[in-house]
């Protein structure tokens, strides 16, 4: 029923907290319905082959929780602009169907591939880094935590 649920609407809610590989959001593209996706930050599958905008509709948690603001923004999106989120859907369905041979199976297959010479250098790295304690920051090197610019010193 869901599914069939799916097939009839324009577009599918895909709250926060969900699994950015949840069946819901597969099932939502497959059948063309728009995912909107309710998140501040969300990880979505294959996002280097998939620009989320062009197939979703995003909407911080902050403004979907009051009263009205999901289906006033929705219905103020024309006829026109579906229609393109629907020929988005349609182009990049393949990626979350598990039958298509070029599908999810093979994009999966296809990420992890991608990711383990990256794991290998890390695991290499770890085993030639000395370890040492630290009370604060190293500065040896750019932190995150810091608004400095390096440069260049040799």
């Amino acid at each position: 029923m869901a599914t069939q649920g799916m097939h009839s609407s324009k577009f599918c809610l895909h709250p926060a907290g969900d699994t950015p590989s949840a069946c819901r959001l597969f099932d939502a593209i497959v059948s063309l319905c728009i995912p909107v996706i309710v998140s501040d930050y969300i990880e979505l599958p294959f996002e280097d082959v998939i620009n989320y905008k062009k197939i979703a509709v995003f909407v911080d948690t902050e403004s979907a929780i009051k009263p009205s603001y999901l289906t006033k923004m929705l219905r103020r999106i024309s006829t026109k602009r579906i229609l393109q989120y629907q020929r988005e859907l349609k182009a990049v369905k393949h990626y979350f169907e598990y039958e298509d041979p070029n599908g999810t199976v093979n994009e999966i297959w296809r990420q992890v591939s991608l990711k383990v010479p990256l794991i290998k250098v890390m695991i290499n790295r770890d085993k030639r880094l000395v370890k040492r304690e630290m009370d604060g920051p190293d500065c040896s090197c750019v932190c995150s935590s810091q608004n400095v610019t390096a440069t260049n010193q040799w």
